[in-house]
């Protein structure tokens, strides 16, 4: 019985977590004003050179960005991103692609 109360807490505490690891698509849909300039109010990029993120895996997007942010991607456009990503917290990365992935 005690095992199965150990088990019940566990899973209990790692909700919010897991709540806060999916992100939240509102507040990314608010960051993305910074985003939209090249890659499109609704993620549909407005030039070739640059990724659509309209249905992106969100855990690329994380990886992509927190690579950005750390200066260790390279190639393209990543100077550019360099400067777009510097400013933003983990939070804002996991918004970002809560935002991002959720769309279709």
């Amino acid at each position: 019985m005690l095992k199965k109360r150990y088990i019940a807490m566990a899973i209990a505490l790692s909700i919010p977590m897991l709540a806060n690891a999916a992100g939240d698509a509102a507040a990314g849909k608010a960051k993305s004003m910074m985003c939209s300039g090249c890659h499109g109010a609704n993620g549909v990029a407005i030039a070739p050179m640059y990724p659509n993120l309209k249905g992106q895996n969100a855990a690329y997007i994380v990886s992509s960005l927190k690579a950005f942010k750390n200066k260790t991607r390279t190639g393209n456009q990543a100077v550019m991103m360099y400067g777009m990503t510097a400013a933003l917290s983990d939070a804002d990365i996991v918004n970002l692609a809560a935002y991002y992935s959720s769309l279709k």
